[in-house]
């Protein structure tokens, strides 16, 4: 968790005669000082969705690329800094047809090539997670195109997580900080074990070495996490980022997700109170002294399981 990282001054939105008369209703019920940093979406629900209307698969993921174009505009206009979407798990390219990859693969190609100039309108930055380097070439390249095309925007950073899966990415962050170690104890002329004898294992691996290490460590850790489609479930996405992260589901299938379910969604996180494992704003120090002391609870329990555990002999 780096729930320490410095939050730039929120911008109010400028393009408000860009939302339509219910997407502002809702974006001024909105508090400016509470706005998140980073949201992290799970798109879910296209198959359903097509299904549904007795469409075949593909049209569902169609649909669902508009509804990231919608949302990811929505996010430009508020100001919201950070946007991770997944897009496609290190499980779908194992596990789905071969077919449908194929067609996923060819609709990201076409999303990049046909949005890029949508972006750069919004003055969004295009960026990526995951084993990219196992994706097909020419995907890689129009990736990498995109990327380029869209780097001097300074608005909104969408980062979409492709061939990605948590566990495998801190799997490899663990392996970097390893390779990093041992590339220095070889420029130290030591093997490992002396370095680490040296200064300590604790000083050269902790949640820092490890956060520094992932993807994501150019970008805060999300404060919301929206799952369409109503499933319960966090689907091996941001394990480590998310450890403190609001959750958000809706029923709504990603297809029909537009912005201003996002603002609903940043509504609905507003009115949480966040307590990164402590008290809260709400809890106070005549809470505190209301409290009963700690040995005299701790001989309350001893005297109430006295008589249960001499029962049981």
């Amino acid at each position: 968790m780096r729930a320490s990282t410095s939050r730039p001054a929120f911008e109010p939105c400028s393009r408000l005669d860009e939302l339509s008369a219910e997407e502002a209703a809702v974006y001024r019920q909105l508090d400016p000082l509470k706005m998140p940093q980073h949201v992290a979406i799970i798109m879910d629900g296209n198959g359903r969705w097509a299904g549904k209307r007795a469409l075949k698969r593909f049209l569902g993921h169609q649909q669902g690329a508009e509804s990231v174009q919608f949302v990811v505009e929505m996010a430009s206009r508020i100001n919201l800094p950070f946007i991770t979407l997944y897009a496609f798990s290190l499980e779908n390219n194992l596990r789905r047809p071969k077919s449908e990859v194929n067609f996923l693969m060819k609709l990201l190609r076409s999303y990049l090539v046909g949005n890029v100039q949508r972006m750069n309108d919004n003055n969004v930055r295009m960026e990526y997670i995951g084993r990219i380097h196992e994706l097909p070439s020419e995907v890689q390249e129009t990736m990498q195109w995109a990327t380029k095309a869209t780097a001097r925007n300074t608005g909104t950073t969408l980062t979409l997580a492709l061939n990605y899966g948590s566990r495998s990415e801190i799997v490899d962050a663990a392996r970097a900080v390893l390779a990093d170690l041992i590339a220095e104890a070889h420029r130290r002329g030591c093997s490992l074990e002396d370095l680490l004898q040296v200064d300590g294992i604790e000083a050269r691996l902790d949640e820092h070495h490890i956060a520094d290490a992932l993807y994501t460590a150019h970008m805060p850790d999300p404060d919301l996490v929206i799952r369409t489609s109503g499933e319960l479930r966090i689907s091996n996405f941001l394990l480590w980022q998310i450890a403190y992260s609001e959750i958000f589901i809706t029923d709504r299938l990603w297809p029909d997700f537009r912005g201003i379910h996002l603002l609903e969604a940043i509504q609905s996180y507003q009115q949480r109170e966040r307590r990164f494992g402590g008290l809260g704003e709400s809890f106070t120090d005549e809470d505190l002294d209301a409290l009963e002391p700690a040995a005299d609870v701790a001989q309350e329990i001893v005297a109430k399981l006295a008589p249960k555990q001499l029962a049981s002999r």
